[in-house]
């Protein structure tokens, strides 16, 4: 299995980029990027991760795709379905005492879920660093 920085490094290549283009495309400092490639990601910022990938043009959930088990991704399913529906029943899914339309709790759904993905592959990789070399 490729790791999460081999796989960012081969799409950064792929992109046409290298990581001083990358650097200055995204704003995000080129030792950053070389920390984040040599370390998998591990204790890499949300931001500094979504600005990178906004720039290659490639979701946050693709570089943690392949590090996810079919377990997790149920786990995710289950928590996104559970934070769903205590939103819905509070009625929190509002704006102003307006409920959300259909396509508004539909982003925010979409949201959530890549929120999750983001943050239970940084976590896999920070407590199981080794376990998927």
């Amino acid at each position: 299995m490729v790791s999460r920085g081999e796989y960012l490094s081969k799409i950064i290549e792929e992109k046409g980029f290298n990581v001083m283009s990358l650097s200055k495309a995204s704003g995000v400092a080129y030792t950053t990027i070389r920390s984040m490639i040599e370390r998998d990601l591990a204790n890499a910022s949300i931001d500094n991760v979504l600005k990178i990938c906004a720039t290659l043009g490639i979701t946050a959930e693709s570089l943690n795709e392949k590090a996810l088990s079919h377990k997790e991704e149920r786990d995710i399913a289950t928590d996104l379905e559970r934070m769903i529906g205590e939103l819905d029943s509070n009625e929190a899914l509002a704006f102003h005492g307006e409920p959300m339309d259909d396509e508004t709790k539909e982003l925010m759904r979409i949201s959530l879920e890549n929120s999750l993905r983001l943050a239970k592959g940084m976590a896999k990789q920070k407590f199981n660093p080794n376990k998927n070399k």
